[in-house]
């Protein structure tokens, strides 16, 4: 199961609207991993005033790679930490996340060629 959802928040679901901060909120809670990584790479890049900011360390084990590979293939997940943070969000394999400024340009079109994601491979993300 991709989240951990409080009944209140399952409550307001059936009720109609869900509120993104408690979704968020869901999101932080249920994957741990994931929400480190994220918020860790917004630090990074708000700090550095770089274009973007990326994760290249392989996750720690297959709980941690679920988290990434759930959270950032929901469309619901990635869209409400997108707009939580004030960023875009980009993924290559089973790890290497990227925040990017909400006006990145270049870095992030180049970010998600098919020439990068085949330059990103490597033997050991095999099984990733």
């Amino acid at each position: 199961m991709s989240l951990t959802v409080p009944n209140d928040l399952l409550d307001q679901a059936r009720a109609g609207d869900v509120d993104d901060a408690a979704f968020v909120a869901c999101v932080r809670e249920s994957l741990p991993y994931a929400w480190s990584v994220i918020s860790e790479l917004v630090e990074q890049r708000d700090e550095s005033g770089a274009e973007f900011a990326d994760n290249q360390v392989p996750p720690p084990d297959e709980q941690a790679r679920g988290e990434l590979l759930r959270c950032l293939a929901s469309d619901a997940m990635r869209g409400a930490l997108e707009r939580h943070f004030g960023v875009r969000l980009a993924f290559q394999n089973c790890h290497r996340v990227a925040v990017f400024a909400p006006s990145a340009g270049e870095a992030l079109r180049e970010f998600v060629t098919p020439r990068a994601q085949i330059l990103n491979q490597k033997p050991e993300l095999v099984d990733c």
